[in-house]
């Protein structure tokens, strides 16, 4: 088959999946290792044998459920191209809500942590745009932190850190200027850890207790020790969240405290700054 066969037989396999065209495409992406521009310049050109199986093979492998980022072991965020695993979450493009409002925040000479670390999604991105800052990266999961410090490597980026950790307990007190984390934060019982791409991904970088707080408590609670006076906490939350997120920022005395919505307009991160 050519690429435009190859295009359509991929849609139509996964015609009943959430994203078929998209998913497909980057299926074939990966296995031509190009571009998506060139499936839609070079149409006509024929696939190899090699590559025709291989395709099939990982179009069936979508069939079944497994994530497009586990089948080609990466995926892109904010401008950098990550490997992952099932060690790790899969970055996803609210997340970048994170980096955004940090980096509005963020001066020479400044010392981040990026708590929950994962692929190292998001202390990369902050690195790469601010060459100047120092971050330390922890994640209790050491497998994790391999995929990272890899990810790390291969950005060539030299101002990042990485520790194991259970969030801010192995850290220093008042010596951080922001703290970021995208925690675990759904609870126990989420009928939507069966479903889609979270099913193949860490339960422990997922569910945090009954209510989905457990690790948001912890990490506010621990923040007020580890960052500076003056300095920012900014954390990912549950769509329905925010307001107990808040909440918890305003009992541990924070201020200046504001809700930030997401892509799809939802609420995703709520920011305070510890002015005590």
């Amino acid at each position: 088959m050519n690429i435009a066969e190859a295009m359509t037989y991929g849609r139509a396999i996964l015609f009943d999946t959430e994203s078929p065209e998209i998913d497909s495409n980057v299926l074939l992406c990966h296995v031509l290792d190009c571009q998506a521009t060139y499936l839609h310049t070079w149409p006509d050109k024929v696939l190899t044998s090699e590559h025709q199986a291989l395709f099939e093979q990982y179009v069936q492998q979508r069939l079944t459920g497994i994530p497009v980022a586990h089948i080609t072991g990466t995926r892109g965020f904010w401008s950098l191209d990550l490997k992952v695993t099932e060690a790790t979450l899969i970055p996803r493009a609210d997340t970048e809500l994170l980096v955004t409002l940090a980096l509005d925040k963020l001066k020479p000479n400044m010392m981040i942590a990026d708590l929950g670390t994962g692929s190292g999604a998001i202390a990369l991105a902050l690195a790469i745009e601010r060459p100047e800052i120092k971050v330390i990266a922890s994640d209790y999961s050491w497998s994790a932190l391999q995929i990272a410090k890899l990810n790390a490597l291969e950005n060539k980026l030299s101002n990042v850190s990485f520790i194991r950790a259970n969030w801010l307990a192995a850290c220093q007190s008042t010596v951080f200027d922001v703290i970021i984390s995208n925690p675990p934060y759904i609870v126990e019982d989420d009928p939507h850890l069966i479903e889609g791409d979270v099913k193949f991904e860490p339960v422990t970088a997922l569910v945090s207790g009954k209510d989905g707080l457990k690790d948001i408590r912890l990490i506010v609670s621990q923040a007020c020790d580890s960052l500076k006076v003056g300095g920012w906490l900014l954390v990912e939350h549950g769509y329905h969240q925010a307001e107990q997120v808040m909440q918890l920022y305003r009992d541990a005395g924070f201020s200046h405290i504001s809700s930030h919505q997401d892509y799809g307009d939802n609420d995703r991160v709520v920011m305070g700054q510890l002015t005590l």
